[in-house]
């Protein structure tokens, strides 16, 4: 009877305390603002949240050392940018921790073509997660700034769930 007591206290204890499946290491959520941020793409142009309004936007937090991240990034180009790349929306590429060249060369092998900006030492990621949070994350924006969806890791029928979220975003 103690041990079920006991196991019945530690299971409301962490319902009490939420765990992280609930939030899969977002610190934001859906429904709230972008936080700014501001980077330098490999082009050496600077990009920011602000320069996102107006358009649908897809920030992907990726990098070279990830297997997760190169599994979908041929889908993101294929289903996503060329999907979209002509209406008002971008899909901004977001390399975690990682020099230029080293993030220029992950490109090239990915034959990736959206753009890609570096978050060298992962102060943007940072705003978007939970400490020690993982990477292979995409968060929708919608015109205004606002996030309608977030994705984690790479799995088949969140990621269509995506597009067709983004699908419907460019149709309002």
């Amino acid at each position: 009877m103690k041990n079920i007591l006991f196991l019945a206290a530690i299971f409301a204890f962490s319902i009490a305390c939420g765990t992280n499946e609930d939030n899969r290491g977002y610190k934001v959520k859906v429904g709230d603002s972008c936080p700014d941020f501001s980077m330098e793409l490999l082009d050496g142009k600077t990009i920011t949240n602000e320069s996102l309004l107006g358009k649908v936007s897809v920030i992907q937090f990726t990098a070279s050392w990830c297997g997760v991240c190169r599994k979908e990034m041929p889908h993101l180009e294929t289903q996503v940018w060329q999907e979209f790349k002509d209406e008002d929306f971008i899909l901004l590429g977001v390399d975690l921790k990682e020099s230029k060249e080293k993030t220029t060369t992950f490109i090239e092998e990915m034959e990736v073509t959206y753009p890609i900006a570096l978050d060298t030492n992962g102060q943007v990621f940072e705003q978007f997660t939970l400490p020690k949070a993982g990477v292979t994350r995409n968060i929708v924006l919608d015109r205004k700034g606002k996030i309608i969806f977030l994705t984690r890791l790479f799995d088949k029928v969140e990621f269509h769930q995506m597009i067709e979220v983004i699908r419907k975003e460019l149709e309002q």
